[in-house]
């Protein structure tokens, strides 16, 4: 949104300065983007009196002028036709940037002739398309610079442009007298009175306008009147002055009118070439999709279907709230014209817009909101304009449909501003400030203006006060502590939990992967869930479509995009939840890692091989111990689908008590997802594991035993297909607080032993914790040894 300072002067009453009129505007929401200053491009040029002036000797058209610049005759060649003695000039020295013709001059020869410099014409200097001549200045002092002297007697012509970013709840600043009335309200000014005297009609109007019912959602009102008479032509200086300076190119005065009003009052309009309207009716309908229309740009359009369109007998001539036609835009020759102002619905406006890919000053202001009550007067403003300057008499107004609808209000509660923004505002200033800013006040109730669709409730009446009288002013107070001394811990346990166990992952040289909690149907099949639970309503795509079970999916596919692109040996790890619901509460933290290729790059010492199912039970582990679980656990097997069935196992408390899963994944879910194997990882479960008794930040004292350990082999003949982690378990079950340890230390399978027979041989660590260990005591704890392995897995000691 741009706006000159004498245009904010025309609706503000205010003496303030171009930088403190910024500096509010800032602090009320509306931010300066930037200032353009004209005169800072006007600064080098100086007033010269030409003081001598004839023909050049070799050319017919160029004049040897000599000019006085204030430091002395100076020779300029010229070729305009107004070059004559006794003008007042505006003079470019050597040096000088031309910013209509983007050259520096310098001193050249011309036909032979030298030339210290010129004398510019108004588009040279970019302050009108007139070229015809060089400006020639009524007065000036010689020597005087060009800015200073048109501050002082045409300061329209270096008045600065202010633009400011205009956020989409504020639509109401996207007038001029919006943004007075932002400032007005700070007390930087008074608001001059905008009333308007209507223009009385003196003919009924001829043009009938209706509105289809099924478009009264889309358009519900719309005026309009006839003026006669009327003589198009350029607008006046100042108006093209005003347009100029935001951006704007004038075109004629019928239509320079409509852009001006878009910017002054946020009123979109549009007038009509009356003589080129077919028939006498002007209908608001919803287009099918088949019509067609030729617009203001040149450009032909198809309208979508549902689009707001006014048609006349011929068919669609104007898009509403986004352009009109070309067919009856006004031109040189216009005498009667059809003036329009109506509102239409944002939504609409905006589908429309996009549709078409048309982005025009009324659309980007109807899809965010004008004020519909202001919609009569909008045209009485610019009924009265033309009128004024371009002559004619104006009909009645003919209108279709009702003034939407959209008073409202709320409940001022004025303690509200303390608890909300932390701003002590005294109430009487509160009230003060809602009326300034155009609220009105009955008792507690404000009623909303018009033009303020963004404010919907009370707390908008806090914001609106608070930021009236300034949020950069607000001071920063500490929350008052909850109790006295050393604060509560902000993370809980489970937080803490899952922080180590990323820190230690990543310690062991895995990298941490982000990956989506979506994932498809048939990928979360494979891992027990794509049930209708789990289904998302809405899904980013059909490879998004289920809540992920498990965090092995997420890891898996990663490995596989890798593997695509040459990388071969990976360590993926992933902290987060899966889902076995859709309900609130319905899902497990988990910690997931795998390992996929060699444990290395290769080597001369061939140190690189395979990882395997040892590393991921070691690194799973390693992150179990850092999260505090206990050090004495059961490797069991059974852990499902997803893992191989001999290359596995469960570190479990007990049968029930699960705190992860270790292993290779088995290979059809490889293959499913496109991973080259083996691959292997681990599963753990942080809020399984037991929370410590002792909720002491202090670590304990530690406990070393100070009793020797002893140990003891054992080796036991067994049937080949039993698993060496039965006769571990069952070992290590004999004595839960004597046994320490157990390990397999020895395997023979075969030979003397007979077909199908194995021999497993094992250490047993028993820690005496009360007294040291006597022969007998050992000799009962052996017994048990060999009886529960020889119960769990039908073996027998070796002899």
């Amino acid at each position: 949104m741009k706006f000159t300072l004498s245009w904010l002067k025309s609706h503000l009453e205010t003496d303030a300065s171009v930088d403190e009129i910024c500096e509010t505007l800032t602090d009320l929401g509306l931010e300066v983007e930037g200032v353009e200053n004209p005169a800072a491009k006007l600064s080098d040029f100086i007033i010269g009196k030409v003081t001598h002036a004839e023909k050049h000797p070799d050319a017919d058209k160029l004049k040897v002028c000599t000019v006085d610049a204030g430091d002395g005759p100076t020779q300029i060649i010229c070729g305009a036709p107004n070059a004559r003695a006794g003008i007042t000039v505006v003079v470019a020295k050597p040096g000088t940037y031309i910013p209509g013709l983007d050259i520096t001059i310098s001193v050249g020869k011309i036909r032979g002739i030298e030339s210290f410099g010129m004398m510019a014409s108004e588009r040279e200097l970019e302050m009108s398309e007139e070229h015809d001549g060089i400006i020639e200045l009524p007065a000036g002092e010689i020597g005087q610079r060009f800015s200073d002297y048109l501050a002082e007697h045409d300061p329209a012509r270096v008045d600065p442009v202010i633009e400011i970013a205009i956020t989409p709840n504020r639509p109401d600043a996207l007038g001029v007298r919006g943004v007075a009335r932002d400032l007005a309200a700070r007390g930087l000014g008074t608001m001059k009175n905008n009333d308007i005297e209507t223009v009385p009609a003196t003919f009924p109007n001829p043009i009938k306008v209706t509105i289809d019912d099924d478009t009264l959602a889309q358009a519900p009102v719309f005026f309009g009147r006839l003026i006669k008479g009327v003589k198009n032509g350029p607008s006046p200086d100042w108006l093209q002055q005003q347009l100029r300076a935001i951006g704007l190119r004038p075109i004629s005065f019928l239509v320079d009118v409509t852009n001006w009003f878009t910017y002054d009052l946020n009123r979109p309009l549009h007038v009509f070439d009356a003589d080129k309207i077919s028939g006498s009716t002007l209908r608001l309908h919803r287009a099918d999709g088949t019509e067609t229309l030729m617009g203001l740009d040149d450009k032909q359009y198809t309208l979508p279907e549902g689009a707001t369109v006014i048609s006349d007998s011929e068919g669609a001539e104007s898009i509403g709230g986004v352009m009109g036609g070309l067919r009856t835009g006004c031109t040189a020759d216009t005498v009667n014209v059809f003036v329009e102002a109506a509102y239409f619905d944002p939504i609409r406006t905006a589908y429309t817009g996009r549709a078409l890919k048309i982005n025009s000053d009324a659309r980007y202001r109807f899809e965010r909101g004008i004020d519909p009550a202001f919609t009569p007067e909008g045209l009485e403003h610019a009924v009265r304009m033309i009128v004024d300057h371009a002559g004619g008499e104006a009909s009645d107004v003919v209108q279709a449909g009702q003034i939407p609808d959209k008073s409202r209000a709320y409940k001022l509660d004025t303690d509200r501003c303390s608890s909300l923004v932390g701003m002590d505002i005294p109430a009487d200033t509160q009230r003060a400030t809602l009326t300034a800013l155009g609220f009105v006040m009955d008792g507690d109730m404000a009623g909303v203006p018009s033009w303020r669709p963004d404010v919907q409730g009370t707390a908008d009446l806090v914001e609106e006060v608070a930021r009236i009288a300034s949020l950069t002013k607000l001071q920063g107070v500490p929350m008052p502590r909850v109790r006295a001394g050393v604060p509560a811990p902000v993370l809980t346990p489970m937080q803490k939990r899952l922080a180590t166990a990323r820190r230690t992952t990543a310690s062991l040289g895995y990298n941490e992967c982000v990956t989506y909690s979506f994932i498809d149907q048939a990928a979360a099949a494979l891992f027990g869930g794509g049930t209708d639970a789990t289904m998302l309503a809405n899904p980013i795509s059909s490879e998004m479509s289920h809540m992920r079970p498990a965090l092995l999916p997420g890891l898996l596919q990663a490995a596989a995009r890798n593997q695509a692109r040459g990388m071969s040996n990976l360590a993926l790890f992933e902290a987060g939840d899966a889902f076995h619901g859709g309900e609130p509460g319905e899902q497990h933290t988990l910690v997931t890692g795998i390992l996929v290729g060699k444990t290395g790059p290769k080597d001369v010492h061939g140190a690189s091989r395979d990882v395997d199912i040892y590393d991921a039970k070691a690194d799973a582990e390693a992150i179990l111990s850092a999260m505090g679980a206990p050090t004495k656990v059961q490797i069991l097997r059974g852990a499902g689908d997803v893992w191989h069935p001999g290359r596995h196992g469960m570190i479990c408390l007990g049968p029930k008590k699960i705190l992860g899963v270790f292993g290779e994944i088995h290979p059809k879910i490889l293959a499913a997802l496109g991973v080259k194997g083996p691959v292997v990882g681990f599963v753990l479960y942080p809020s399984d594991i037991p929370m410590p008794k002792n909720a002491s930040v202090n670590r304990g004292a530690a406990s070393i035993p100070d009793l020797q350990a002893v140990e003891r082999d054992f080796a036991f003949v067994m049937d080949a297909t039993v698993d060496a982690l039965t006769a571990v378990n069952a070992a290590a079950g004999a004595d839960k607080a004597l046994i320490e340890d157990v390990r397999i230390f020895d395997e023979f399978i075969g030979g003397s032993l007979g077909e199908g027979k194995k021999s497993l041989a094992m250490t047993v660590r028993l820690q005496p914790s009360g007294a040291t260990l006597k022969d007998a005591d050992i000799e009962v704890v052996s017994a048990k040894i060999i009886d529960k392995v020889a119960k769990a897995t039908g073996g027998t000691l070796r002899g």
